[in-house]
């Protein structure tokens, strides 16, 4: 009977050899890292010696392409400037002493430039750069250097530079360049420019270029031409060959520098050893360090979670976390005290929801549905609220994604705002704005009540004169009725001017609840017109008003409005008490512009410019033109602009100023037409 085996107490095999690795691996590290830096000492030498030899011939190729630009920089601008000369001479038809000495001043301030000559399209020279251009043979001698050039083309409309190979009397490195002036598309005469290539080099290459570099200028049969070796022969370890391409002729700048290979620094090795020495020391205590550390960032966790949830719950604004279905996960306390429903009703819960107020629920369901399927971005938003006693309240919210580690959306958290206190401000602020503007309203009346009076005398004295005058022609036997009637009209003209302008005053300033309405720009200024003259009247300011025709409608309080354009007007005829006569001159334009910042389409709108002549608005005085109580006035409340600009921003518009081309100041607003003139 065989007898059965017994199970072996004995780990197996591969248990052991896995426990020998485990015991094994914190001393791999070390190992590797011995490899790693036997690697790094072979490498990082080479490469280091590599990239610095790249560094250079780089630098090098872009040093030679600036000393490239440079030159021909240097050759166009002097081209540009001696076509220039040539041309206001054969237009102008000047002496030729006066543009020898052009040419003898461009040629000394331009030393690379050895000789120039200007002759004319029958080959006649003109003028040139030397002296004793009246001698004979110093002429004939320049029409020879230049004229007699076998490759010269003096008909053609091109510049053209041709190498001095035969001429006498020049440098050898010199070239000729020719360059064509043209009058009306023809070659009216012809500039010759001598080169010295050799001092162009040296004008044109800085000197730190030419210290570390030898430049040359190279022929097309590599024979040198011109060469500057400031710091030193080349070493022919960097070079760089560039082409310098001129009219109908082309050099090679070829750069050598004098630098030699790089060498690798002493202790680079040196510092391999102690940073990897370093990386040794390092992975033993690793493991250790590592436990540690966890220990240490799971303890941070806790106190950062535990400082979130105490900050989340100090907050007052309402927080709340939902899902991609719209189930609340979570919400602050703040948030349950403002709906006064606590957090285990509401977490977990799907909607609708007991703080949705019944009137809008119908908008809650749209706007969320919107959001799920990307249709609305979540942005900013206004809605209402309802507190878990019926009490309803307007809320401010802001909505986000909320995204997790590997960047998936998960749901949407929400900051809720109860904003029923700012509300309240508003309307207080409102209020006293109102306020603010019937006293501005009434303080203005207050300044032209002098004005006023003295206006209404010339009519009442006028009406008297013509009254009279009637009387006189009725005593009269045989007058002519004409004259009496003329007369009468006259009177009844001077009064109806008299009670219009105590009627827009009424108006003006008679007290009423702000209300907007669908108004007309012409009517509007038509009524405001007899105040505003009666301001310009006493200064001796003319008045101007432009209106172009068939202008949209606007939807606007119209007493604003008024008062805007009166403290406008006022302000340009107090600028012009001290213009002279002849420029004192108010301008107000109403027109429609398009206003092309709107997002679906051009929106008309309807712009009204004050204009006037005076003394300008200075910079440091414009940046606070629009604070409430600054003014430039001794006796200004500093009210008047800030009124005006909040009256148009009431209207959705804009007040701005800019200065007058002709002096003065510019104000304009504009205001948007209604929507069925722009249907």
């Amino acid at each position: 009977m065989p007898i059965p085996s017994q199970p072996s107490s004995q780990p197996s095999t591969a248990s052991r050899r896995f426990t020998s690795l485990k015991g094994s691996f914190p001393w791999l590290l070390p190992i590797v890292l011995v490899l790693l830096f036997l690697a790094i000492l072979i490498w990082l030498p080479w490469q280091a010696q590599r990239m610095e030899a790249n560094e250079r011939q780089e630098q090098l190729i872009a040093d030679t392409l600036w000393v490239e630009q440079a030159l021909q920089f240097q050759f166009t601008r002097n081209q540009e400037n001696l076509s220039l000369i040539g041309q206001e001479f054969i237009n102008k038809a000047e002496q030729a002493t006066t543009l020898n000495e052009r040419l003898r001043l461009f040629a000394n301030s331009n030393h690379e430039i050895q000789q120039l000559a200007l002759f004319d399209k029958h080959q006649q020279l003109i003028g040139g750069s030397i002296t004793l251009l009246h001698e004979q043979n110093q002429r004939e001698t320049l029409r020879q250097t230049y004229l007699q050039l076998p490759e010269l083309q003096l008909q053609s409309s091109k510049s053209q530079c041709l190498r001095n190979s035969t001429q006498s009397g020049l440098s050898k490195d010199s070239i000729i360049c020719r360059f064509p002036i043209l009058l009306n598309g023809e070659v009216a005469g012809n500039l010759f420019a001598t080169y010295r290539l050799q001092t162009l080099l040296d004008e044109t290459v800085p000197w730190w270029f030419a210290q570390e570099n030898e430049i040359t200028l190279l022929d097309n049969d590599e024979k040198i031409i011109a060469k500057r070796t400031a710091g030193g022969p080349g070493k022919n370890v960097y070079t760089h060959n560039r082409a310098l391409e001129l009219p109908q002729l082309s050099f090679t700048l070829h750069t050598n520098s004098i630098k030699t290979e790089p060498k690798l620094l002493s202790n680079l090795l040196v510092l391999s050893v102690v940073l990897l020495s370093l990386g040794l020391v390092w992975s033993l205590i690793a493991l250790w360090r590592d436990i540690n550390r966890r220990l240490r960032a799971e303890g941070a966790l806790r106190k950062e979670a535990a400082f979130r949830a105490a900050m989340e719950n100090s907050l007052v604004t309402g927080l709340r976390a939902r899902d991609m279905e719209g189930r609340l996960t979570y919400v602050n306390p703040s948030f349950c005290n403002m709906i006064g429903v606590p957090a285990d009703e509401l977490v977990g819960r799907l909607p609708p929801m007991p703080y949705w107020a019944p009137e809008v629920k119908e908008e809650y369901e749209q706007r969320f549905a919107q959001i799920l399927t990307g249709t609305v971005q979540p942005e900013a938003y206004e809605t209402i609220y309802q507190r878990a006693n019926g009490e309803r309240f307007p809320v401010l919210i802001h909505e986000s994604p909320l995204v997790d580690e590997h960047g998936k959306q998960t749901g949407w958290m929400s900051s809720i705002l109860d904003v029923s206190e700012l509300k309240r401000a508003e309307e207080l602020s409102r209020q006293h704005e109102e306020k603010l503007h019937a006293n501005a309203r009434l303080a203005t009346m207050g300044e032209m009540a002098s004005m006023l009076a003295h206006e209404l005398n010339q009519p009442l004295a006028a009406i008297s004169s013509y009254t009279t005058g009637a009387l006189n022609l009725l005593e009269q036997k045989g007058s002519d009725p004409t004259l009496l009637h003329a007369a009468l009209e006259k009177a009844r003209a001077q009064a109806q001017r008299a009670g219009q302008v105590i009627k827009s005053v009424h108006e003006f300033v008679r007290k009423r609840e702000t209300a907007r309405t669908r108004i007309h720009i012409d009517e509007l200024l038509h009524s405001v017109m007899p105040l505003v003259e009666l301001q310009a009247h006493s200064s001796h300011i003319h008045v101007h008003l432009q209106v172009e025709e068939q202008l949209p409608t606007v939807l606007a309080d119209k007493v604003l409005l008024e008062q805007v354009l009166l403290n406008l007007t006022r302000n340009a005829i107090e600028a012009m008490q001290d213009t002279a006569y002849e420029h004192r001159h108010l301008r107000i334009i109403a027109q429609t512009v398009k206003d092309e910042q709107a997002e679906l389409a051009l929106t008309t709108r309807v712009q009204i410019q004050v204009i006037d002549r005076g003394h300008g608005i200075n910079s440091d005085v414009a940046e606070s033109l629009f604070s409430p109580f600054y003014s430039t006035k001794s006796s200004g409340m500093g009210m008047g602009l800030n009124i005006c600009r909040t009256a148009i921003e009431f209207h959705g518009g804009s007040l701005s100023h800019r200065a007058n081309p002709q002096g003065g100041t510019i104000f304009e607003f504009s205001l948007a037409a209604s929507q069925q003139e722009e249907n």
